[in-house]
């Protein structure tokens, strides 16, 4: 009898959890509140339009569905939908079509600013949402080149070129006019020092320099070491590109305030540290509204998964949307994104 009892506990929670799957499915298509007889009408649940009741009943009193003031219907909580979104084993494949648009599109991308670019605006077209990717971490990746310029006598160019295709620059002015050999001199020994290495070992790598270069040279390394670490400090944030915010306003009926969301859009902090959190990661990430701990964010879902390069994990990329969305879709393509984004810096 308790197995019997057991095994019928377990038929109940499956069909409750049918039931709620139906349940966020239908709002998500038609953002209407769902009433126990469209479930009937619409989804094969095997039972009766009474019984679905009884099992909304059960989901309410769990704290996954809730009923609107202006509606006999349900819609999902925040904890409906999260575990919606856990059970969730398939993902929507992107179609053919879809594929091709985002390979050729990236292809074209000229350098890393390009590529990160194309990658929002083909997201934010995907998904209908905002999209959002981070530069790649600087301390996260390498040198490729340091090139110092002369400028002048007295003020030189610093440039600095990881292997992700980032480029950072700096001027440099100088206490005292220094010659072209030994600006040539220097950049030999800071490249054979620092190409290939992670950019968070320069600190070390450079600090051990100074007693194998000449006397004479010694100032000025001083000099460039310390706009180096500067610029290494001043981009440790990183930055982002954002694609699709006119998307919002699509979606304005499912943002009680639409301001505050846009003002966690421009405080870059708040997406970098949501996406800081995705970088090492190689599986999409769901943050569903309160789960993203930002008030002007509690309306939305964001979406979001790691890049990387040869086995590195550079940054991240994501959609940022309402609670609303088509989640099977949004996560197939910002995976796929991702992926494309990693590759294409891989190939550079």
């Amino acid at each position: 009898m308790a197995s019997n009892e057991k095994v019928g506990q377990v038929a109940v929670e499956d069909r409750k959890l049918e039931v709620l799957r139906a349940i966020v499915e239908d709002y998500i298509s038609t953002n209407e509140p769902v009433g126990s007889k469209a479930l009937a009408d619409r989804h094969s649940l095997g039972v009766s339009p009474a019984t679905i009741r009884n099992d909304m009943a059960a989901l309410e009193d769990e704290g996954l569905i809730a009923q609107p003031h202006t509606s006999p219907g349900r819609i999902p909580t925040d904890a409906g939908y999260r575990l919606f979104v856990d059970r969730i084993t398939e993902l929507k494949p992107l179609s053919s079509a879809e594929r091709r648009a985002i390979q050729v599109f990236l292809d074209g991308a000229a350098d890393l600013d390009d590529v990160l670019y194309r990658a929002v605006r083909t997201l934010a077209q995907l998904t209908r949402h905002v999209a959002v990717v981070q530069y790649p971490s600087l301390s996260r990746s390498r040198v490729r080149h340091l090139e110092i310029v002369s400028l002048s006598t007295t003020r030189l160019m610093l440039v600095l070129i990881t292997d992700t295709g980032r480029v950072e620059q700096r001027v440099v002015d100088l206490p005292a006019p220094v010659s072209e050999e030994s600006v040539f001199d220097l950049r030999a020994s800071l490249n054979n020092r620092l190409r290939d290495r992670l950019l968070a070992d320069a600190p070390e790598l450079i600090g051990d320099l100074p007693p194998s270069v000449a006397p004479e040279l010694r100032g000025l390394l001083a000099t460039l070491t310390s706009v180096l670490l500067e610029t290494l400090v001043e981009t440790g944030g990183d930055r982002i590109v954002l694609g699709g915010t006119a998307n919002l306003t699509e979606n304005a009926i499912d943002f009680p305030a639409i301001r505050p969301v846009l003002e966690a859009l421009e405080e870059q902090v708040v997406l970098l540290k949501l996406l800081d959190q995705s970088i090492a990661s190689t599986q999409v990430v769901v943050r569903i509204g309160n789960e993203n701990q930002h008030e002007g964010l509690v309306t939305t879902s964001l979406v979001t998964t790691g890049y990387g390069a040869r086995g590195s994990a550079l940054g991240a990329v994501g959609v940022l949307g309402p609670r609303r969305m088509d989640y099977a879709h949004t996560m197939a393509r910002v995976a796929a994104v991702a992926r494309y984004v990693g590759d294409l810096l891989e190939a550079r």
